[in-house]
């Protein structure tokens, strides 16, 4: 899967997810580009990064449009605080909303005419929210559902020459797990819940990342990639009665 001398774009690649995607692309051969509005706190080998607010639009536009060459668009950037609906007004949950769903295709669509002449590809980032209930982040769950429905819409739209596809990631851990699932006793608790035993590591999902990129992929577009480590543990199980021997 070497992508040598091609041109990737990962949003927010500066920390956690991001970062191990823009890594392995790097290690793959790519020259790696990431932007978010704040620099990496230890700068990434082999990644060049360039200060963007993804909301903006005109900056957006301007960015991509300075780009020599482009082959793959990752939209990585997003994420919400814990916000229970009630709890915030509208305008709050809007930019939830922006930064999650909008700014993707802002992003792709300024990417789009590289992307055609390169005949590259889209990587949107999803999560497993798009997919069920989340109190206490419903419109970052809205909005990812959202992306993946647009992503499966663009495939078709963009055909054949740009493909388009979602990785569905679930729990990850990073360097603000903590902010999310407490301390290690608690993040071993939520791991528990997940039929691989264990949370995501970047680079799970960076190495998926890299595949779908990749020719490898070559027929996959339109597709929804679970990086979930097999869902989460139905509650019910627990919640049997053991009968066994009785």
């Amino acid at each position: 899967m070497g992508l040598d001398g091609k041109v990737v774009v990962v949003t927010g690649g500066t920390r956690g997810v991001g970062a191990g995607i823009a890594r392995a692309f790097a290690e793959a051969g790519a020259q790696v580009l990431t932007c978010a509005r704040r620099p990496p706190e230890v700068p990434l080998p082999g990644a060049e990064f360039t200060p963007l607010d993804l909301r903006d639009t005109r900056a957006v536009q301007d960015f991509f449009g300075e780009l020599p060459r482009l082959d793959v668009l990752v939209n990585n950037a997003g994420g919400t605080p814990y916000r229970r609906l009630t709890d915030a007004g509208a305008e709050r949950h809007a930019r939830v909303i922006e930064l999650n769903l909008l700014a993707p295709l802002t992003a792709s669509l300024a990417a789009h005419e590289h992307l055609e002449r390169t005949r590259g590809s889209v990587v949107m980032i999803g999560s497993v929210s798009g997919g069920r209930p989340s109190p206490g982040s419903a419109a970052y769950g809205a909005a990812k559902a959202g992306l993946e429905s647009l992503a499966r819409s663009m495939a078709v739209e963009w055909a054949p020459r740009v493909r388009v596809n979602t990785l569905v990631v679930g729990m990850v851990r990073t360097e603000r797990s903590g902010d999310h699932y407490g301390d290690e006793r608690g993040v071993a608790r939520v791991a528990r819940t997940v039929p691989l035993g264990r949370l995501a590591e970047p680079a799970d999902v960076a190495a998926a990342a890299v595949f779908l990129a990749s020719d490898a992929a070559a027929y996959i577009s339109g597709a929804s990639l679970l990086v979930h480590g097999g869902g989460e543990r139905p509650a019910f199980l627990d919640a049997v009665t053991d009968t066994e021997g009785s």
